[in-house]
């Protein structure tokens, strides 16, 4: 059943601009058709459509449930700029895999250091890949997609987090021996195609990060946030 976002939904039956229009025109939807909103905040509206308009479709609320699909713990992936289009998979498949937000991060050896306006329309990308990747698996919020930050930028928000977990290719520390299970926010950070400097990596463990392995073998940069998140969730028993 297709699936669409719209914050505080229960106030205002509509759905307007770029999703009505792929109501109508992409989906070919009609009055009497159903759909799901999610209102951002966890419930899902299982709605009929009433009236389609050119760029507004009007809908009446057959019932709403709690969405069940958010995992107990909210994870901010902290990603280094890989180059090319290699973001856009990993914003994709992290939505997927459960992630609550993700911050890219310039690293020393971050290859792709966009200007300004370059990085503008990145963003705006990524948001909207991470729109359509939590309509596509079924999630109760869309996660946020933020600006660049840099390396100390990063470090300096690590204090609100209730565990970091740095994945080092130098990392001795396994993931399922860390007891995450009193956790409600967690950092998870990977680098780029290069990897983190010694010093980079200094400072993560300098401000209580854990240095996590994920194993002797080197991932791609794309690969590694995957798999991070699978064994996050499936450690903190997010994959039952």
């Amino acid at each position: 059943m297709p699936r669409f976002f719209k914050h505080d939904f229960a106030k205002d039956l509509t759905i307007e601009g770029s999703d009505a229009q792929h109501i109508i025109r992409s989906l070919r939807m009609k009055p009497g058709e159903n759909l799901v909103v999610n209102d951002t905040q966890g419930t899902d509206y299982f709605c009929e459509i009433e009236t389609v308009h050119p760029d507004r479709v009007g809908l009446k609320v057959l019932k709403s449930v709690k969405n069940d699909t958010e995992p107990s713990i909210k994870v901010t992936l902290f990603q280094c700029l890989p180059k090319g289009d290699k973001m856009d998979l990993i914003v994709r498949q992290a939505v997927e895999m459960g992630v609550f937000e993700i911050v890219p991060v310039l690293s020393e050896r971050c290859v792709s250091r966009p200007d300004q306006k370059s990085l503008a329309k990145k963003v705006q990308r990524w948001q909207k890949i991470a729109n359509e990747a939590a309509g596509q698996s079924g999630r109760g919020v869309r996660p946020q997609i933020y600006n660049l930050i840099s390396i100390n930028e990063c470090i300096d928000k690590l204090a609100t987090f209730d565990s970091t977990l740095f994945f080092y290719e130098n990392g001795q520390t396994p993931i399922n021996s860390l007891n995450l299970s009193h956790c409600k926010k967690v950092a998870v950070i990977i680098g780029c195609e290069g990897g983190f400097s010694i010093a980079e990596a200094e400072a993560f463990v300098a401000a209580a990060a854990s240095a996590v392995t994920l194993g002797k073998r080197i991932l791609r940069c794309e690969t590694a946030p995957v798999a991070a998140m699978a064994a996050l969730m499936l450690s903190t028993g997010n994959m039952d």
